[in-house]
Formats: structure tokens, sequence, C-alpha cells
């Protein structure tokens, strides 16, 4: 099976918004409406997942879409092999 990056580094980034708040999988798949799997297989990069999945798990994280993406587009043109670090989280 060969990872899409794109996906790969989406995951990567899921995973560091995830760890930030402190949840497991579980309670991130319990709030998005999703299974613990599935998430686990989006952080390894194992789906490219749809435009709504991107948007639901981002605003379950509040997670800021623009910045993301301009992250991942950035990392297209200069991959780099580790990601930098996301901003801090804010106070929910």
């Amino acid at each position: 099976m060969r990872i899409d990056p794109d996906a790969a580094r989406f995951g990567a980034i899921l995973k560091r918004l995830r760890e930030t708040k402190g949840w497991t999988r579980q309670k991130l798949a319990q709030r998005a409406g999703m299974t613990p799997t599935y998430i686990g297989i989006l952080e390894y990069g194992g789906n490219t997942p749809s435009l709504p999945t991107v948007l639901e798990l981002l605003e379950v994280l509040g997670g800021d879409i623009a910045d993301i993406m301009r992250r991942l587009a950035a990392a297209r043109v200069s991959p780099a092999p580790v990601l930098p670090p996301l901003p801090p989280a804010s106070e929910t």
C-alpha cells in the first residue's frame, strides 16, 4: 500500500491537534461522529479524507482550516522531513 504524501501530512497535523488537546482517538471520534479506527487510519495517512470530513475534524478540534491548508500547500512545494510546529491552540 502506497501512502499519499498529502494524506500523511494531514494525518500528522490531525494527530498533533488531537494530542495538543489531550484527547484520545476515541474522544475525537465521538465528537466528530466517526470511529476511532478511522481516526487512526487518517493519522497514519492511510486514507485521503473528503473535504466535509476535514472540515468536521478541524471544527471539532478548533483548527484553523486556512492555516492548515497553507501549510499543506507549502509542504507540496518544499517538502520538509518534519512539519513546522502548529501555533499554540487558543483556550476554549
